[in-house]
């Protein structure tokens, strides 16, 4: 399969579509994130993701996810709201089973695909790109896509999307019709209209559990805040998702560097997302 050039998404790059509040902004202006993510079985999932948001800089988090869950989330982080109400982009899927989906939660979801603002698909979402009305990205690692495109009657085996991330990232935007990030050590982020982005991960530390509920979080936060511009500008959906793959690679890194480049968790990956912006912010 051709796939065309591929260009490295940098810390220039990443710096320009990242901005500090102005003085006569509000939390609406800066953007509301609405996330259902998690499930009984995974709240951490949620916890992740939501924790990612907040760090990222985005106004205002609105967690309407599972029940259950919304305890863990509030309690982690007691600024998210826990009812519905204004919403300027999704984070949908971390955390949940495609499978297992209550009558009310696919509702819910439909719902949220439905209202038209840039979403997020993640993980237990990934089933439901076709359904979405606005600029979207699906976030999935080899496993995942191999997974979804099968689904699709479009046949792959993961060894082969490992084998060839690039090329299997490039066709399944063309065939969705969707903004695609597909994790690994190098992420590849790609859509219909041919931009083609890399992010380079400087530490394998990252390949651990929840640090792509964090990436999620990241990607969903700079949605939120970029709404303005993607009712404009669809495609900007593309670069705010390698941008958040940068923020999400070098905070992993700075992370590590602060145990001596030991290894890290999720949660330390979040924590470290606020000075890695700051640092492309100042550039």
């Amino acid at each position: 399969m051709g796939t065309g050039t591929w260009r490295e998404w940098a810390a220039d790059d990443a710096s320009e579509w990242l901005s500090e509040p102005g003085a006569d902004d509000d939390k609406y202006r800066r953007g509301v994130l609405g996330v259902i993510t998690g499930s009984p079985d995974y709240p951490g999932a949620a916890v992740l993701g939501v924790e990612a948001a907040h760090r990222t800089g985005v106004g205002m988090v609105r967690f309407t996810g599972p029940r259950a869950v919304r305890q863990a989330v509030i309690s982690a982080r007691p600024e998210t709201v826990g009812v519905a109400g204004r919403v300027q982009a999704w984070l949908l899927g971390s955390g949940m089973d495609a499978s297992h989906r209550s009558f009310l939660l696919a509702g819910e979801l439909q719902h949220a695909l439905a209202s038209g603002q840039p979403t997020v698909l993640d993980a237990g979402g990934l089933d439901l790109v076709g359904s979405h009305t606005a600029p979207t990205v699906i976030t999935p690692h080899a496993r995942e896509l191999a997974n979804l495109l099968n689904e699709r009657d479009i046949p792959t085996s993961v060894e082969e999307v490992e084998a060839d991330p690039a090329a299997w990232a490039d066709r399944a935007a063309r065939e969705l019709d969707v903004a695609v990030l597909l994790k690994g050590a190098v992420t590849h982020v790609t859509d219909p209209d041919g931009t083609r982005l890399t992010v380079t991960v400087r530490t394998h530390w990252l390949a651990s559990a929840g640090t792509g509920d964090v990436l999620g979080g990241i990607v969903g936060a700079l949605a939120a805040t970029h709404h303005e511009r993607l009712a404009a500008d669809a495609t900007a959906i593309t670069r705010l998702a390698a941008t958040a793959a940068y923020v999400h690679a070098e905070a992993a890194r700075r992370a590590s560097a602060a145990w001596d480049g030991g290894p890290v968790t999720a949660l330390d990956v979040a924590h470290a997302v606020p000075p890695v912006i700051g640092g492309l912010l100042r550039r």
